[in-house]
């Protein structure tokens, strides 16, 4: 099964995703959307999987670092156009098989279940 992890090299939850794969025997490529980005459509489907809500992350600096005119009225296209220009907004890791199929976060029992 080819999978991609989708995160930022040091982040301590990808660089524990990213164990937790290697423990459990899985081979992973990773795209750091800090370093090459991360294109509209691919955002776009994660959004459309999940919900912006859900892909944004607001918990983070880069996002309370943001002007209060930034924060409000968010919708899913407002999100994307935020992460897109800050990639480090994006929840994560997001792991995604060679289906297309996602998942966003990391929870060693979320992955066992996502991958089978």
């Amino acid at each position: 099964m080819s999978l991609t992890l989708y995160g930022i090299k040091n982040c301590d939850t990808v660089k524990k995703a990213r164990a937790w794969l290697t423990a459990e025997g899985r081979e992973v490529a990773f795209h750091d959307y800090k370093l090459a980005g991360i294109d509209e459509a691919t955002l776009a489907g994660w959004v459309k999987a999940h919900g912006w809500e859900t892909v944004l992350n607001r918990a983070g600096t880069t996002f309370r670092a943001l002007p209060e005119e930034e924060k409000q009225d968010l919708d899913a296209e407002k999100a994307i156009r935020l992460m897109r220009a800050n990639p480090s907004m994006i929840k994560r890791p997001v792991l995604v098989k060679a289906s297309g199929e996602s998942l966003v976060g990391f929870k060693p029992e979320a992955y066992r279940a996502f991958l089978g």
